[in-house]
């Protein structure tokens, strides 16, 4: 009998210990679970020419190689473009993994342009619902100014300036959208009256749809909200192909742009898709 007592005691305080567990488990499993950013809604750091809302990782450093070949239209008369390419050497560094920074220099103007772009929010899963970067452009113009044509020609009109905001939402592993609001102000403009502006407001709106493991198609479209009276540019239209080769994300494209620094991309295009001249070229990142 006393052995029973013993036994019964046992069991009793056995299943004690396992109700318990079970409530510390269903405690456990009650907590909200931390939401998980959603990766990259882009492949490359750029959707076509406009900047992606993707980052390069803390300490990573990307080599970026890109050229616009001329005006395909000429065809043989200048080699399909390659007669009169425009080139964009440049480097990035990922500071942190929501803060990059970057230099490169063009062949349009000899410009230097230095930016910085910085992660403020990322989409969630089952969360926020978009991603949002901020960026930021300096343009130094290095051409030579006549002082005949310009007399009163300063240093400081060499600079330009854009400030954009990166919003994108990737829909599913296939399809990501971005909108991009763009505020440009050039310290140095035409001054012929309605030909140009100092200060310009631009809506960039892109996208990338995947077409395969390693290929995806990319569409992205600017309008300039106040373009100048008597336009002589028009709004920049490109289309592309990203191809991840594993070491590195190689992106061919056809813009109705041939400059490839944002300032002149968004507010200098002279081509045009219907009828117009179109540009081709491509953009090689290589990650170290």
């Amino acid at each position: 009998m006393k052995f029973i007592k013993i036994i019964s005691s046992v069991l009793l305080l056995f299943a004690f210990h396992i109700a318990s567990a079970q409530d510390l488990m269903s405690e456990l499993d009650s907590v909200p679970k931390e939401k998980q950013a959603v990766s990259a809604a882009f492949k490359g750091l750029q959707v076509c020419n406009m900047q992606s809302t993707k980052m390069a990782a803390k300490n990573e450093w990307y080599f970026l190689v890109s050229h616009r070949f001329g005006d395909l239209k000429e065809g043989i008369n200048n080699f399909f473009g390659f007669d009169n390419a425009l080139t964009k050497i440049g480097g990035i560094y990922g500071v942190t993994d929501w803060f990059n920074i970057s230099l490169s220099r063009h062949t349009y103007n000899k410009t230097f342009e230095a930016a910085i772009k910085y992660r403020l929010i990322s989409q969630k899963e089952a969360g926020f619902p978009f991603t949002i970067v901020g960026y930021n452009t300096m343009d130094v113009n290095g051409s030579k100014f006549d002082k005949d044509l310009y007399p009163e020609f300063k240093q400081t009109n060499r600079l330009a300036y854009s400030t954009q905001l990166l919003i994108s939402r990737k829909f599913s592993d296939a399809i990501s959208f971005e909108l991009t609001p763009v505020y440009i102000h050039k310290n140095l403009y035409d001054l012929q009256p309605g030909t140009d502006k100092k200060d310009q407001f631009v809506l960039g709106m892109g996208g990338r749809c995947k077409v395969s493991k390693r290929i995806s198609f990319n569409l992205e479209y600017a309008a300039r909200l106040n373009p100048a009276e008597h336009d002589y540019y028009h709004n920049p239209l490109t289309a592309g192909f990203d191809i991840d080769t594993g070491g590195h994300v190689f992106q061919l494209v056809f813009s109705s742009a041939q400059p490839m620094n944002d300032i002149a991309y968004f507010t200098n295009a002279t081509g045009k898709w219907n009828g117009g001249s179109i540009y081709f070229g491509f953009n090689l990142y290589r990650v170290f």
